[in-house]
């Protein structure tokens, strides 16, 4: 985890991130939001215990004093409490709000089961807020190709790979940073994900094509050692940066006319899972494998339908031809 994660927490937060990140294998990203959902937390308890002055920047509420003693004291009141005040005061969603409750169980576990520190997990009665799934944001199938074809510019051959790996594999941001040449065996690309876990995604002709044209392309000289696996590069010819990608990605959104309705890079990822999905069949478990997702629930949002498939089984539907007779005109006739 980064070094100011890690030096601005207090021990009995430390040892957790720690713990977070050597045992449990998460990616230093899930361990930030843990630090930061807990920091979230311990303000909040500061403040409404009035151990802080009431007028202090909620922003600038220390907690590396934070200890045992007082999280000993927390409550299942104390939770709800903070609850109520992500919605009122700080206008989480639910579905923040419920991040921030599954960081705080898997916080108090780890005191009272896994350290032994505390003797009752103050969260094992905790319920948290119900919010509904949306269905994920993606483009249509002609919206990817127009995106493809506006693709150009010095680093055409490099751009053009990033995207069709976006829009073939189901990759993440991170995922795609992280790729290097040694990870690529004939038709197969061995992706790290979340955890440092490992899966094949398996290449198509499109990937394979845009991998062969951007190689031929990829600068060879004057890469320092450390970037020299590294399969995508910068224009200071170091590992590209996720910052970098989503800038490319932006840039084109723009071109293609697709800018400014809510696309990014990470609807990349739900663009190829729903085309996968919708257009070739695919069982929702195989799909599971290839984004690399540990729950299967995960993936179950991408097996929504789309307005067409909804219109074209209703009008499939074995009475859709039926129409009204004319036996009240018949029997006036009478």
């Amino acid at each position: 985890m980064k070094y100011e994660v890690l030096s601005s927490a207090p021990l009995i937060i430390r040892d957790f991130l720690v713990y977070s990140e050597t045992i449990k294998n998460k990616s230093v990203n899930s361990v930030e939001e843990y630090f930061f959902d807990l920091r979230t937390f311990f303000r909040y308890l500061k403040l409404s215990r009035n151990m802080v002055p009431k007028n202090t920047d909620f922003e600038e509420i220390d907690i590396s004093d934070i200890d045992l003693d007082l999280v000993k004291t927390v409550t299942l009141n104390d939770l709800y409490s903070f609850l109520v005040y992500l919605k009122n005061v700080r206008k989480n969603n639910a579905k923040s709000r419920a991040r921030k409750c599954s960081t705080l169980r898997i916080y108090f576990k780890y005191l009272t089961t896994n350290r032994g520190l505390l003797e009752t997990d103050p969260t094992a009665l905790m319920e948290s807020p119900k919010f509904q799934s949306e269905i994920p944001k993606y483009l249509t199938l002609e919206e990817s190709r127009e995106l493809l074809n506006s693709i150009d510019g010095k680093h055409y051959e490099r751009d053009y790979c990033i995207i069709t790996l976006f829009l073939n594999c189901g990759l993440r941001l991170s995922e795609l940073c992280n790729i290097n040449l040694s990870d690529i065996k004939g038709t197969n690309l061995k992706i790290t994900g979340k955890g440092n876990k490992q899966r094949i995604v398996h290449l198509n002709n499109a990937c394979i094509n845009a991998l062969e044209n951007y190689i031929k392309k990829r600068p060879a000289e004057g890469v320092k050692s450390e970037y020299k696996d590294a399969l995508f590069l910068s224009q200071q010819l170091k590992r590209i940066s996720n910052k970098t990608v989503q800038h490319i990605v932006y840039t084109f959104l723009d071109k293609s006319g697709l800018g400014g309705k809510g696309y990014s890079v990470h609807k990349l990822r739900h663009t190829a899972a729903t085309l996968m999905y919708q257009h070739a069949n695919v069982d929702v478990r195989v799909l599971q494998d290839i984004l690399g997702h540990v729950n299967l629930n995960t993936t179950q949002i991408y097996t929504h339908t789309s307005s067409q498939q909804i219109d074209s089984a209703i009008d499939h539907n074995p009475l859709a031809n039926e129409k009204l007779s004319n036996k009240n005109n018949d029997k006036d006739k009478n």
